[in-house]
């Protein structure tokens, strides 16, 4: 689509290099570098910056399924169909260290915030945990029935979320390594699941077409969109959690106004099924991938000013991590207090304006 007015979000710049259906995206916390994975079995570093050229990583030896970086920006991990998980320094050596991580596919890594562990889900039916600098196995949790499709860490990295084709999505303590709860509302296999950044709720997308926001205190279901006409692959929420992103396979992406429950936008881009989705670490941009071996990096031009230059202002410095010697950035509990913050002054908001229309 073609940007109206300022607000609307602009196709800021597609990047070709894959030679199938991109799989995965994501972005450094500096937002300089976007990761993408391919079924080509190859990951791609490209560089926002015009005129440089993209890292090409071969190393897996079937399909690339996930990617993910870490909190800091110096690691990058990615889960193939040939069952092992890699974890990348994003430089143009691209050195990588392999995990041999599960029995069948991996389809889902995601680092937790202080970047000392990551998640992994796979089709073996299982969730596990690793060390990342011992680069060790920790534990696995395993009482899904069907292909793990999905695994992520909740912001504080108490929890952990999963989805499944057993058409489940469930919540583990990370400590006591037990099932906290089961969600079961949904009509198909779950593709794809996120924590909300304030933590106290997740959006889970599915093969019914449908996406599912639930209160991980409550357990209750508190909105439910049926606003695609094929399944939903892949979903992101904006850093000051009010927008979700979601990509489907009927080729759209669609943005939803969370504070108001409404479908804001829906951009057409991509040729086929759009794969994947992510937003930048300040909300600035998102990125999408598709079947039609496309990324695009749209520009989100909503709630920039307002959150994203506070972020900036307000980041602490980057804290040295004492025995790995890898930087790791400590703005996550600065993020939590601005997404409360943000969240009662726009109830707040509501109100007043509730107050004005009614006579």
């Amino acid at each position: 689509m073609t940007a109206h007015c300022p607000e609307d979000p602009s196709l800021e710049r597609h990047f070709k290099g894959h030679r199938d259906a991109v799989t995965s995206v994501d972005f450094s916390l500096n937002t300089k570098q976007l990761a993408s994975g391919s079924m080509d079995s190859c990951l791609m570093v490209w560089h926002m910056k015009p005129q440089s050229r993209a890292y090409r990583f071969a190393g897996h030896k079937d399909a690339v399924t996930c990617v993910n970086f870490s909190p800091s920006g110096h690691l990058l991990a990615s889960g193939s169909r040939d069952k092992t998980v890699r974890i990348w320094v994003p430089n143009v050596k691209g050195e990588s260290t392999v995990f041999r991580a599960h029995t069948a596919t991996v389809r889902s890594v995601h680092f937790c915030s202080d970047g000392q562990s990551f998640v992994t889900a796979s089709d073996d039916k299982t969730v596990k945990v690793w060390s990342t600098h011992r680069q060790k196995f920790l534990f696995s949790l395993s009482q899904h029935i069907n292909w793990v499709r999905c695994a992520k860490f909740s912001p504080d990295g108490r929890l952990i979320v999963s989805a499944s084709d057993d058409k489940t999505v469930k919540l583990w303590d990370k400590t006591s390594r037990e099932c906290v709860h089961s969600y079961c509302e949904h009509g198909g296999f779950v593709t794809y699941v996120d924590f909300h950044p304030s933590g106290t709720c997740i959006a889970a997308a599915g093969m019914d077409n449908t996406v599912k926001v639930w209160d991980v205190r409550t357990h209750r279901l508190l909105q439910h969109y049926q606003l695609h006409s094929a399944a939903v692959n892949a979903l992101s929420f904006h850093p000051s959690g009010n927008y979700l992103v979601t990509a489907s396979s009927d080729s759209t992406l669609k943005i939803l106004d969370l504070m108001e429950g409404r479908l804001l936008y829906t951009l057409h881009g991509h040729q086929g099924p759009a794969t994947t989705v992510a937003f930048s670490r300040t909300g600035e941009y998102f990125a999408s991938g598709g079947s039609d071996e496309q990324v695009m990096v749209w520009k989100s031009n909503f709630d920039v000013v307002d959150y994203g230059e506070v972020l900036r202002k307000q980041r602490p410095p980057a804290t040295r991590a004492s025995s790995s010697g890898t930087l790791t950035v400590s703005i996550l509990e600065q993020r939590l207090t601005l997404t409360e913050d943000k969240l009662k002054q726009c109830l707040e908001n509501q109100q007043l304006i509730m107050q004005r229309t009614t006579p």
